[in-house]
């Protein structure tokens, strides 16, 4: 069970400060004014509605776990930034089956440790969710080679149509903007 931390004095403060709060944090992820100032206009804020100041040790606290959570938010964007291109729907199928295969291990190693019925439900409700979620994988993958290989179907009959059309041979090159034009156009 995880530990109740003790409330703050910002988190004692009246719901008619909650305002000023949000003030001071929306100053604090800006980065352009010192922490200092920022208390300081928040004190002067809190003293207008009859409020006592803020502690510089409680407002720090705060601002290190807003600027954790911040960095936390900021990993989690740099990290799918980078594999966002691997999540293309014939890339997706691969990286799924490793990573089922990496969770199912870690289940399995789980399953040993497990000490109640409930842990062990719960274990086995993980595994089904991974093949779910690889079924779902493979089953995109399938719809788009689907899609992809009516859309050839489509432009080479286009690309037949104007051979046929012309009656007349044409080279590699002119296939090829026949091509990129039937794909242009949404074969």
């Amino acid at each position: 069970m995880a530990e109740r931390r003790v409330l703050s004095s910002l988190d004692l403060l009246p719901e008619e400060c909650q305002d000023d709060v949000a003030w001071a944090l929306c100053q604090l992820n800006q980065r352009s004014r010192t922490q200092v100032d920022i208390l300081a206009d928040l004190n002067g804020r809190l003293a207008e509605k009859g409020q006592g100041p803020l502690s510089r040790s409680a407002f720090s606290r705060r601002n290190v776990r807003l600027k954790r959570r911040r960095d936390r938010l900021e990993e989690r964007s740099a990290i799918y930034a980078g594999i966002v291109e691997q999540l293309q729907p014939d890339k997706v199928g691969d990286a799924d089956l490793v990573l089922g295969e990496l969770i199912k291990t870690l289940i399995d190693d789980l399953l040993d440790e497990a000490k109640t019925t409930k842990q062990a439900q719960e274990l086995a409700a993980a595994y089904k969710n991974v093949v779910t979620g690889q079924q779902v994988s493979a089953d995109r993958r399938a719809t788009e080679n689907r899609r992809a290989a009516e859309k050839l179907d489509r432009t080479v009959e286009k690309v037949a149509e104007e051979v046929g059309r012309t009656g007349r041979p044409i080279d590699a090159e002119q296939v090829l903007e026949l091509i990129r034009k039937a794909y242009r156009e949404g074969a």
